[in-house]
């Protein structure tokens, strides 16, 4: 009716029957949490914050078991004798002979053309893949040197004499090839090295060190003074980490970080979460590299630097010596990765992402009716709110939500570790392809070098993988065990 009082619009009942964000959650001032309307303003409301009216879900944490691992003499002694045993079958596929022929048409009188062999260059790959070893066996002599005045100086001459000893054949080594090889030959041996310095020198990651904590003072001055100091004395920065990064090639990271679950959610909590992150991903990035380094150094030595030395009319099976190759660089990037990063290690890993959390970006117009708050980094946001950083709307994932939403460094963490057994499936997948494989192919072989090149490697993969499923199963049963606070076998935090 014109002149009758008009009730409310469906519009305006769908408005007003909606919840505010007082009723659900709160919303403080001091937060910088506020509601956006249908006009796009924030209406800030004194109430209690978010993270004192919705107490986050608590992160509970499987209690893994102590699975052996490998200690670094043992590893390194495996890993050379593996290098060793593939160095051995390129040889192999490159000077075999078809000495099996009757006497009316001889080929040969021996198994290998030993006589095309440069035994200088063998001598040469041998001493580079035993530097690890050689170091982890100075190190560990190094460390046990307590005892009396007599001992020390025995263990300090047996040091200085493996040192001197492996440097003497290596520049002898490198004399002979100089005589006998041209200066293009040469060049290959020192590649990895000159490709290592420019990529992995001149980048360092900024976390590496350990961020203070919140009870350590450290004022912007001396920040400053500090960076003032680097910035003066780049030369001998650049020196102490090519010293650094060489020394890491030698041996294993000794240094392995911890994390510390938060018992009470309080203002410092997120900053401290972020600073362990912070400090992981720098060791895991580092951990990685070497990895990388190491399985291509290996590769490169073992299977191509050979083939560099092949006179030009020796004929010998391009397919299967680059073949050969790539099966020497995943099986060496696979035991250096389940040496490297440990069941515990990954363990360490899963625990801290699940602390950080991850934003899920949302698209523009979505969610409208929700309440939304503004981001704020002292605040652990639970699951399934939605939060607007930098103009954009996420909505948190995980149990605890830390994570800054525009870091793709941290989402990019959470998903690697947020499920423990992610890396150690991968590894199981790339060594069971590399086994089934060269099984397929023993099947398939015809040639005789063929044959005892692939059972020679399969006995070293059985071994690696047969570490890898023992880990899978073992960690498996302990993360499948249900997490409830009442368990004996579970830490909840």
């Amino acid at each position: 009716m014109p002149g009758g009082r008009r009730g409310p619009s469906r519009q305006q009942l769908s408005r007003s029957s909606l919840p505010s964000l007082q009723t659900l959650v709160g919303g403080s001032v001091s937060n910088g949490m506020g509601l956006r309307n249908r006009s796009s303003n924030s209406v800030g409301l004194s109430a209690p914050p978010i993270s004192t009216l919705i107490t986050p879900e608590p992160v509970r944490h499987s209690r893994i078991p102590e699975l052996p691992l490998d200690s670094s003499f043992l590893f390194e002694f495996l890993l050379f004798l593996y290098l060793l045993v593939a160095l051995f079958v390129q040889y192999i596929n490159i000077y075999r002979t078809v000495w099996w022929y009757p006497y009316s048409h001889p080929a040969a009188s021996t198994s290998l053309n030993f006589h095309l062999m440069d035994y200088h260059l063998a001598i040469f790959i041998t001493v580079m893949l035993a530097r690890r070893l050689v170091w982890t066996i100075v190190s560990e002599v190094s460390q046990s040197s307590g005892g009396s005045l007599f001992r020390y100086i025995v263990l300090i001459t047996a040091r200085l004499s493996l040192l001197t000893m492996c440097g003497w054949v290596l520049c002898w080594t490198l004399v002979n090839l100089c005589r006998n090889h041209s200066v293009l030959n040469l060049l290959f041996l020192g590649y990895p090295f000159g490709v290592y310095v420019p990529l992995c020198c001149f980048h360092q990651e900024g976390g590496k060190s350990p961020a203070p904590g919140s009870d350590c003072e450290y004022p912007a001055e001396q920040q400053q003074a500090d960076l003032a100091e680097s910035q003066l004395f780049r030369p001998r920065d650049f020196l102490f980490l090519l010293r650094e990064n060489i020394r890491e090639q030698f041996s294993s990271p000794p240094h392995m970080p911890t994390h510390t679950c938060p018992q009470h959610i309080h203002s410092d909590t997120p900053e401290l979460i972020r600073a362990e992150v912070e400090e992981l991903k720098s060791d895991f990035n580092r951990r990685i590299k070497e990895v990388l380094f190491n399985s291509l150094f290996s590769a490169y030595y073992v299977a191509f630097l050979p083939l560099c030395f092949v006179k030009s009319t020796q004929y010998y099976d391009m397919r299967w010596s680059c073949e050969h190759l790539i099966m020497v660089w995943i099986n060496a990037f696979v035991m250096l990765m389940s040496q490297l990063l440990p069941p515990s290690y990954c363990d360490l890993l899963h625990r801290s992402a699940a602390h950080l959390g991850r934003w899920q970006k949302l698209e523009h117009g979505s969610y409208s009716n929700t309440p939304q708050h503004v981001w704020s980094e002292s605040t652990v946001w639970p699951q399934g709110v939605l939060v607007r950083h930098s103009r954009c709307l996420y909505k948190a994932v995980g149990s605890y939500n830390v994570a800054l939403p525009s870091d793709v460094s941290h989402a990019r963490f959470y998903f690697l570790f947020h499920k423990p057994l992610r890396i150690l499936n991968l590894l199981i997948g790339i060594e069971s392809s590399v086994v089934l494989y060269q099984l397929y192919s023993l099947l398939r072989s015809e040639r005789w070098n063929h044959t005892l090149s692939l059972g020679l490697i399969l006995l070293c993969n059985y071994y690696v993988l047969f570490k890898l499923l023992r880990d899978r199963i073992v960690l498996g049963k302990a993360y499948s065990y249900p997490l409830s606070s009442n368990s004996s076998g579970l830490k909840s935090q």
